[in-house]
């Protein structure tokens, strides 16, 4: 055990001391998760809203289709989108491979179909008799959207909160689609997997806690929001 508390206390140093190794992951984490995550709800959220409220021909085998997607393991998703962006791909003369870029538009398939999903749950429990109520009282179209993800924010918060966690802990597409390079696309979960089986357990604590800390961070936010 004494490992684990001199890794701990170890970690601490690094952080307080302003590592630059340790710093460099946590920037470039948060660079590419928020360039993910914006793309992801701001198409995931109109999407699902369409899925969960509309009726459409089709509707049953793209719902099946995004739940399916939901199980599409990281690794696979690394392996398709290097696929698209390596040399040899059709995005290869876009120089996306081993950027955080390419890291971006891997996660973003990845966060995508949970925004999805759960934002068309959130509106398919919303209560049916709202828009009846609305069109009686005379509201128009935007009136009528922008009243019904109100009723949803919740939900809608819950699917970017539950995307925001997928993307910050995953490791396979960071891993293969960015290369792990020092300084450049290595981020907080790949320098934990490269750290710890370097025996470096200080730098990988670190690197947990910041992930708990921005977690933290997220979550609290989030129940602010809600009080709001």
């Amino acid at each position: 055990m004494d490992f684990i508390s001199h890794g701990i206390a170890e970690a601490f140093r690094l952080l307080l001391s302003g590592d630059s190794q340790t710093y460099s992951a946590v920037a470039a984490t948060v660079k590419v998760s928020s360039m993910s995550m914006a793309v992801s709800l701001a198409l995931g959220i109109p999407a699902g809203f369409i899925l969960g409220y509309t009726s459409f021909p089709g509707k049953r085998q793209a719902r099946l289709m995004v739940d399916t997607m939901l199980a599409l393991p990281t690794v696979f998703i690394g392996l398709l989108v290097y696929a698209l962006v390596s040399s040899q791909g059709p995005l290869g003369d876009l120089g996306l491979l081993f950027t955080l870029k390419g890291i971006a538009i891997g996660q973003t398939i990845l966060a995508l179909p949970i925004v999805i999903a759960l934002t068309a749950a959130a509106v398919e429990q919303m209560d049916r008799q709202l828009r009846t109520t609305l069109i009686s009282l005379g509201a128009d179209r935007y009136r009528l959207l922008m009243t019904s993800l109100w009723e949803v924010r919740h939900g809608i918060l819950a699917a970017g909160l539950t995307a925001y966690g997928r993307v910050m802990t995953e490791v396979g597409i960071s891993m293969m689609v960015g290369g792990n390079i020092k300084w450049q696309t290595r981020t907080v979960t790949t320098a934990i997997a490269l750290e710890t089986g370097k025996g470096r357990f200080a730098v990988g604590f670190a690197l947990g806690l910041v992930l708990i800390l921005i977690a933290l961070t997220v979550n609290v936010s989030v129940s602010f929001l809600r009080r709001k």
